[in-house]
């Protein structure tokens, strides 16, 4: 604190110059400051500048960071999701041309060379199947092989423990809530299609003139049957991806608004009042120059008073 010491005629030391000099100093320092702030838009360039604040912002980048991976991670899982969605309507496609075949065949109408014709085209339609359960991949793994399973990280808690989502398209998983929890797909490579016991999609290329097999008249009953519950079962697996799907677009809204109050909240304390702060450079600008003409004035003190010695 500046006190005006004055009413002396020492030249030894000049106390007003000195006043004078502290006060253009603190003015060019905080000139310096002003300016630092306008140019960067931040009142907070280093920690010095606010202890608390720095530490908090820090924070808050820190956890902005953590939550624009986890957009990323929701994003991946999401795609996975309505890949596997859209793969299992193709299925679900398949599987109703192929009941339909099949009910076509049960038609009294219909001759042996008929039935062959249809089981044969039916059993394209299983192999394109499998095409659809190859085909069907994300990040370099198979997704309706029977085997997936991954945990996706959606966010964090307040001592940054990872929250996480699971996708889990394992045959035995059972949230499918499916008879005997015993999903595949492989249409080419299992014995119970879509969760049904004895059902062995290969049976449509057996088929021949000889032997009708699912398509005689004792069988063709149970495989119509066995075609319904695949289907059915087949939506419960894409209602489980469903279910899984608004989940994360839930969670993508919920962190993409995260961000943005988290955003505003490091504005708010870091971020420089570009109206307050170019009002105080002016300020410091006014003490600048009047520091600068008391320092000249204080200066010229002295040498009033040397004149003394030459009388």
């Amino acid at each position: 604190m500046p006190f005006a010491i004055g009413a002396n005629s020492r030249i030894r030391t000049n106390t007003p110059a000195e006043n004078a000099y502290n006060a253009l100093d603190f003015s060019n320092k905080d000139i310096s400051l002003r300016q630092l702030r306008l140019s960067t838009g931040l009142r907070i360039n280093n920690a010095a500048d606010d202890v608390a604040g720095y530490i908090t912002s820090r924070a808050l980048h820190a956890r902005n960071g953590s939550l624009r991976g986890a957009i990323n991670t929701v994003g991946d899982a999401s795609n996975v999701a309505n890949i596997t969605m859209d793969s299992l309507a193709n299925i679900n496609d398949l599987m109703v041309k192929i009941k339909d075949a099949t009910a076509q065949a049960a038609s009294g109408a219909m001759g042996t060379d008929e039935k062959v014709a249809l089981a044969k085209a039916s059993y394209r339609m299983v192999q394109q199947i499998q095409t659809v359960v190859d085909s069907t991949v994300f990040g370099g793994a198979q997704l309706l092989s029977g085997a997936y399973s991954a945990n996706f990280i959606i966010g964090f808690d307040a001592e940054n423990s990872l929250l996480s989502l699971n996708i889990d398209l394992q045959t035995n998983n059972q949230d499918f809530n499916i008879k005997n929890n015993f999903f595949d797909v492989n249409a080419l490579h299992t014995e119970q299609f879509a969760g049904i016991e004895g059902f062995d999609m290969r049976d449509f290329d057996k088929v021949n003139m000889l032997d009708l097999g699912i398509f005689s008249i004792d069988r063709i009953g149970n495989t119509l049957t066995s075609l319904a519950n695949a289907l059915n079962n087949a939506n419960k697996v894409a209602s489980y991806l469903g279910g899984i799907s608004n989940r994360l677009t839930s969670q993508e809204e919920l962190l993409k608004n995260q961000i943005v109050n988290y955003n505003a909240a490091i504005s708010r304390i870091e971020d420089a009042d570009i109206a307050k702060e170019q009002l105080q450079l002016v300020k410091s600008q006014f003490l600048q120059q009047a520091s600068l003409t008391s320092l000249a004035q204080a200066n010229q003190n002295p040498s009033a008073f040397l004149g003394l010695l030459q009388r």
